[in-house]
């Protein structure tokens, strides 16, 4: 199988990369290039995903490497007041978080549509399913990717793919710690709020991601799964 991570150059999306390398090609995407050519993968796209031209790139390589696979990872994280809202931002994350999962799905699917066999993994927030203050740009792009993937995996079922969305609570990244630092809490009050009174692993992701593409989750698609200790239950 052909599997593609997009932002997998840190973080949740390396960490999805490099625990699906045994059961596939992993082809990565990334602004980074000297981070993408230190994995050992199968292939990779420089890709800036807020450029059109760039995006258009990666559809021509997803069509290509003939993907089977498409973990949908890549996203920029925006705090601040809604009325503090600068339109150059707002086309950045709208263009990162939502547009571009569309675009690199609809250059994707037509192999799978062939191959009768895909699977499309979005990967979105907690912050999408319950909102965030000072995070609305953020919340309501990964809320979008909640009923893309709903749309998308009632139109796509027919052809033996799915598509579903995971929704991370905090993870133990360095864009979870920087939206802690842009944020008005500490990482002790954040950690109060959690059931588990803990940060989700990467490695969590990257074995929910491994589960859903299996052949034992066939008949999981259209879902909005949340892997966030607790936090979408309450406090």
């Amino acid at each position: 199988m052909n599997i593609l991570v997009t932002g997998a150059s840190k973080g949740i999306g390396k960490t999805i990369a490099e625990n699906l390398k045994d059961i596939g090609n992993v082809y990565v995407t990334a602004r980074n290039e000297k981070a993408l050519k230190s994995f050992n993968n199968a292939g990779y796209c420089i890709c800036d995903l807020s450029s059109e031209e760039d995006l258009i790139k990666l559809g021509d390589f997803i069509e290509d490497k003939n993907i089977d696979i498409l973990i949908n990872n890549a996203g920029e994280y925006i705090y601040n007041a809604i009325d503090e809202t600068e339109i150059s931002k707002l086309n950045h994350i709208i263009a990162v978080n939502f547009k571009a999962p569309i675009y690199l799905i609809s250059r994707a699917v037509l192999h799978m549509k062939a191959n009768k066999f895909g699977r499309i993994i979005n990967i979105g927030s907690i912050s999408g399913v319950m909102g965030e203050a000072y995070a609305s740009l953020y919340s309501a792009t990964k809320s979008g990717l909640i009923g893309l993937s709903k749309a998308t995996g009632l139109e796509l079922a027919e052809y033996g793919i799915t598509v579903n969305t995971i929704n991370p609570g905090w993870v133990d990244t360095d864009l979870g710690k920087n939206s802690i630092e842009d944020s008005e809490f500490s990482e002790q009050e954040i950690l109060e709020c959690i059931p588990q009174r803990r940060f989700v692993a990467p490695e969590e992701v990257a074995g929910l991601v491994k589960y859903l593409i299996s052949n034992d989750a066939k008949g999981i698609t259209g879902q909005s799964i949340n892997l966030c200790a607790g936090l979408s239950v309450g406090i």
